[in-house]
């Protein structure tokens, strides 16, 4: 199973979609076509933590003073189904394996897995 989630408007993410062969991933634009609590679920399988998905760069992070608060995973899980904005990307799952965010390290570990 090979699945990526990302956002159209994302520069970062047009370029690593540009730079990996996404010929047989199931792609999902989430702005469109957001993640399900089925789909957050899987990710949350494999990844062990909606924290770690969580997009804290994102503005309305900033602008709902979320950084000033003491989040739960719960609380994570829920702004992440409510804003598309607050999941990191883009997110590759590949077999059993997450790949989440833009970092070097990140698409450098999905390229050598997809290779």
């Amino acid at each position: 199973m090979k699945k990526g989630y990302f956002l159209q408007t994302c520069d970062t993410c047009k370029r690593i979609l540009k730079e990996i062969d996404t010929s047989n991933f199931k792609l999902q634009e989430i702005k469109s076509t957001p993640v399900n609590e089925e789909q957050l679920s899987e990710m949350y399988a494999i990844s062990g933590s909606y924290e770690a998905l969580f997009n804290k760069r994102a503005r309305l992070y900033k602008s709902l003073g979320l950084k000033d608060k003491s989040l739960s995973e719960q609380d994570y899980k829920n702004y992440i189904l409510k804003e598309y904005t607050f999941l990191k990307r883009p997110v590759f799952i590949v077999d059993n394996e997450i790949f989440i965010g833009n970092s070097k390290k990140v698409i450098e570990e999905l390229k050598n897995k997809i290779s």
